[in-house]
């Protein structure tokens, strides 16, 4: 698999995005003004269709039976569980809670101190499911093992995203809308998951998997694309007046976000270095870790915080450098495979 032409230049379609929404915002601001009216729970309609447009077809790609492989070599993935869920979003809070609340206290107002600690937590606690295919594929990492990597996730998620997301969020003096949290993920992750799941097992059944892997799951390809860039667009436009005031805070934003992203790809793949596991898992291992399911975290951010628009920009500024710095860590773990073992870990 070859990063896209849309994967590859993704920070450039972002920032072509941010023109585009801000711009309507500002321009045009009866258009931002009709959208926020269409409400339920506070969760917006129109995004929230727009990120279902992103999120459906990711998981049309999961295949959960492959969960049943879990025994199978198993030292890659608690090491993936114990970095993404035990060490990924303690790490997040506490790293942007020192370039939020200390370092850049004087730049940053007091309220959008705690907006963008807010969604630095929620990129936190929601590692990758969709991309990491791709950066596993750029280091030629096992993709059976990466698969199951992924698919245990997205389990994982659904029992312990929104308890740690609570707990951090309230260690931060932050008010957690817990029902609405509750609702988000309900919404963007277990209804999804669930039809994604029913869809692949009727098509495989109607028409085999070979047809569901090379033709079915390659139509939904365009409409997750148009559905982020749209998504994108609106929340600018949402947010237009915050950006246009604001424009060094995406670059304030951005500092501690790399550095987490540094600093969990390093932990992770120096665990599996640790553990002598082979480049093929370690390699993906780490990259799941490093990048953000940054679609999860831009909806709840929308949902749970629709008054503090510095909360999806924080999570969207996610988005603006997660393709760059991953493809600085896909070079590095390429010039290390010679840290690892020779030789692919069987999990057949």
């Amino acid at each position: 698999m070859n990063i896209s032409f849309f994967e590859k230049y993704l920070t450039g379609f972002v920032l072509i995005c941010m023109a585009i929404g801000v711009a309507i915002g500002l321009w045009i601001p009866a258009i931002p003004d009709v959208l926020r009216q269409f409400e339920i729970a506070s969760v917006n309609i129109p995004i929230g269709i727009l990120i279902w447009l992103m999120i459906y077809p990711m998981m049309l790609k999961i295949d959960f039976s492959s969960v049943k492989r879990v025994g199978q070599n198993p030292k890659g993935l608690y090491l993936t569980w114990v970095v993404n869920w035990l060490i990924k979003p303690f790490t997040m809070f506490v790293i942007a809670s020192l370039f939020f609340g200390i370092l850049f206290k004087n730049i940053i107002p007091e309220n959008l101190q705690q907006d963008y600690l807010a969604g630095a937590v929620l990129l936190g606690a929601a590692p990758c499911t969709a991309m990491v295919f791709v950066w596993s594929s750029l280091t030629r990492g096992n993709p059976a093992y990466t698969l199951v990597q992924v698919a245990t996730n997205d389990l994982i998620i659904l029992v312990l995203f929104v308890p740690i997301v609570g707990l951090l969020l309230g260690i931060g003096g932050i008010t957690v809308p817990w029902l609405t949290l509750f609702l988000s993920v309900f919404l963007f992750v277990v209804v999804p998951l669930a039809l994604a799941s029913l869809t692949r097992s009727l098509v495989i059944r109607k028409k085999g998997i070979a047809y569901y892997n090379d033709i079915f799951i390659k139509k939904f390809s365009k409409l997750t694309i148009s559905g982020l860039l749209l998504t994108l667009i609106l929340i600018f436009s949402l947010q237009a007046e915050l950006i246009w005031n604001n424009p060094l805070h995406i670059v304030l934003i951005s500092i501690p976000l790399i550095i987490q992203t540094f600093l969990i790809f390093f932990i992770a793949y120096g665990g599996a270095k640790w553990l002598k596991l082979s480049h093929d898992v370690a390699a993906p291992a780490g990259m799941i870790g490093a990048s953000n399911f940054f679609e999860l975290a831009v909806a709840v951010a929308v949902a749970i915080f629709p008054f503090n628009p510095g909360v999806a920009l924080a999570t969207i500024v996610g988005v603006l450098v997660e393709v760059p710095v991953m493809l600085i860590l896909v070079k590095i773990a390429n010039k290390t495979k010679n840290w690892f073992p020779k030789g692919e870990m069987n999990h057949e």
